[in-house]
């Protein structure tokens, strides 16, 4: 079961539930913890489905629908990036700091309107016997038989103390909770034409409100009897993808110009199948505890049992893909706690890196909601590092700025002697998150990372930056998402990353980017059409010392300094039509010129079926 991943707003945002991000808890935008998570999950390496896990919090509450009411603030715009932050206390946008207790923000009312009744005493202000003394309701009004009715039978509707009645006012709820104490009262001392019409009704339908009655009972009963918990939530999503690429041969090693590798896996059609399964615990008001189990087989690039090549570039990867051979791995454990009322810390042992803890400025992210593609996704500099085990947070410094912060080492659940937070794989980020208008979204990422071998984890494009030697990364990335109209949405990102070797002269450098359009709603409600055109990370330059830059080494020389000789592009549509409301079909077709960018391979074609299973 695949669940879609938003970041951890939203989403998405906590948001959002990340979901994804409490990536699809939780989409919408992700809050302080897609979140899908539009109602909307995500890690660079082979086997971990890049957007399946982590969660976001909001993604993993909306998809589980925790009863999250206190947390579930819609700020519409006031917010990061647009993202709906879930942490933040009611009525926390009308205050000016925010407060740490539990007790809700009250709202005063500039205007000073003439005392409710509920602040009086109804019976000595009430001067009313009859209906003609009030002096503004008039016999011929359609009322008029009700309000006497209740006013001479009854007395349980009563005047102001100037004999008006005001029927045109607006009523508070004070003042209906007491008119309608008030009749209540009356209605043990019926009048004996009316006793006899409500005895006669009771008699004439008492099987059927006794019934029903015991109907309802039985129901709660069997529910109270079933539930799984009161504060905790089962829920998953399945993805099947049905795929195939053209044929095609590619210019693949030695880098010369010529064409002479064919593609393993062109002109055969594969079927993907990936699940998670999560549970959402709101352990009190404050605390959350998000656990997910992932299953998956099918992949582009190789194959488990054979070892065998299956393609020959990683631009061909798919969002959906979550290769585990089925076997259930274990792809988020995390804990996120609300301090305050702006700010809130994530920590676990499984699935924390940027894409859980960022928010999500795209709506449109999700392997099984968004489009078909792993770069599609987001902007790739998300996901350098691999992180899984560490701890972030989430500020809401205002309304509508925010900043995420995430410091994680990847696979630092695994035994091993080279493992805990301070050692391998390592990052560090920032990301800060604003809506400079209702209709725009905007992130700035910053990422430093650490990688032993020189793959510094992006999953696709140019990840391997080093033949083999440590680098320290430094990334820089930026998304913006437009609103247009609410059925029409235009955006991109660019990421830049410089790594170095540590003691070492030189560099290498890579750039990617994509722009996109998004037409949600299109043809029908819950609908997604999109268009996506970018380019994968590709190494600019490279000038690390002889025998580590990668672009000469793949044209069959000594590694040399210089740049990949040429640049993909990378062109997706898709079309996501929501059948049901758990029930979703994707198809779309993704062209990718100069695949692993090189000039003389064959243009590789690819189309997809995506069908999404949410429950």
């Amino acid at each position: 079961m695949t669940l879609a991943v938003g970041v951890w707003a939203s989403p998405s945002a906590i948001a959002a539930p990340t979901t994804a991000s409490l990536n699809d808890l939780v989409t919408t935008h992700r809050p302080l913890t897609d979140a899908a998570a539009d109602q909307s999950i995500s890690s660079a390496t082979l086997p971990q489905l890049t957007d399946l896990s982590p969660l976001s919090a909001r993604d993993a509450a909306l998809m589980a629908g925790l009863p999250f009411t206190d947390l579930e603030t819609e700020t519409t715009g006031q917010n990061t990036g647009g993202t709906t932050d879930i942490w933040l206390t009611p009525n926390a946008e009308s205050t000016s700091s925010g407060s740490a207790d539990d007790s809700p923000t009250e709202r005063t009312d500039t205007a000073q309107p003439e005392p409710a009744l509920e602040l009086r005493n109804p019976r000595p202000v009430a001067q009313t016997v009859t209906v003609n003394e009030l002096s503004d309701i008039n016999p011929d009004h359609w009322s008029f038989g009700a309000v006497q009715s209740l006013v001479e039978d009854y007395g349980c509707l009563e005047g102001y103390p100037d004999s008006t009645f005001r029927g045109d006012r607006a009523m508070t709820r004070y003042e209906f909770a007491a008119a309608l104490n008030a009749c209540l009262d009356q209605v043990v001392r019926l009048l004996p034409e009316d006793q006899e019409t409500v005895a006669a009704l009771v008699q004439e339908f008492d099987t059927e409100l006794t019934t029903r009655v015991d109907e309802l009972e039985a129901t709660v009963a069997e529910l109270r009897a079933n539930q799984f918990s009161s504060t905790t939530r089962l829920f998953g999503q399945v993805v099947f993808g049905l795929q195939g690429r053209s044929n095609n041969t590619a210019d693949f090693f030695p880098v010369d110009g010529v064409a002479e590798t064919e593609d393993p896996g062109g002109g055969s059609l594969t079927f993907y199948s990936n699940a998670q399964l999560s549970l959402l615990s709101r352990l009190s008001r404050r605390d959350l505890l998000l656990i997910s189990l992932q299953a998956g087989q099918g992949n582009s690039l190789f194959d488990p049992g054979s070892n065998g090549a299956l393609g020959l570039t990683n631009n061909i990867r798919l969002a959906y893909e979550g290769e585990t051979d089925l076997s259930v791995e274990l792809t988020d454990l995390t804990y996120r706690r609300l301090i305050g009322d702006r700010f809130a810390l994530v920590a676990g042992a499984a699935g924390v890196n940027q894409v859980s803890v960022f928010r999500g400025p795209s709506e449109a992210e999700g392997a099984g909601s968004g489009p078909l593609s792993l770069l599609a996704q987001r902007n790739p500099i998300l996901s350098i590092g691999n992180g899984d085990t560490g701890v972030g947070f989430d500020w809401q410094i205002i309304d509508r700025l925010s900043l995420q912060g995430v410091y994680a080492v990847a696979d630092g659940n695994d035994p091993g002697e080279d493992t805990g937070l301070l050692a391998g794989d390592r990052t560090l980020g920032f990301q800060l998150t604003a809506s400079p208008l209702d209709t725009v979204d905007l992130a700035l990422n910053y990422v430093n990372s650490y990688s032993e071998n020189g793959n510094i984890g992006t999953g696709i494009g140019d990840s391997q930056l080093s033949a083999g030697d440590a680098l320290t990364t430094n990334a820089f990335g930026a998304t913006v998402e437009w609103d247009v109209t609410p059925r029409f949405t235009i955006g991109g990102w660019g990421g830049y990353t410089t790594s170095v070797t540590p003691g070492e002269d030189g560099s290498v450098e890579t750039v990617n980017w994509m722009t996109f359009l998004n037409f949600p709603d299109l043809f029908g409600p819950g609908n997604l059409g999109g268009l996506y055109v970018g380019q994968p990370p590709r190494i600019t330059d490279s000038d690390l010392r002889q025998g580590q830059n990668i672009p000469d080494l793949l044209a069959g020389n000594l590694g040399d300094p210089g740049g990949q000789p040429d640049a993909t592009l990378h062109i997706e549509a898709f079309y996501r039509y929501q059948m049901t409301d758990n029930i979703s079909l994707t198809p779309g077709v993704i062209v990718l010129v100069n695949p692993d960018n090189t000039a003389g391979s064959d243009t590789i074609t690819i189309g997809a079926l995506r069908t999404t299973f949410r429950f």
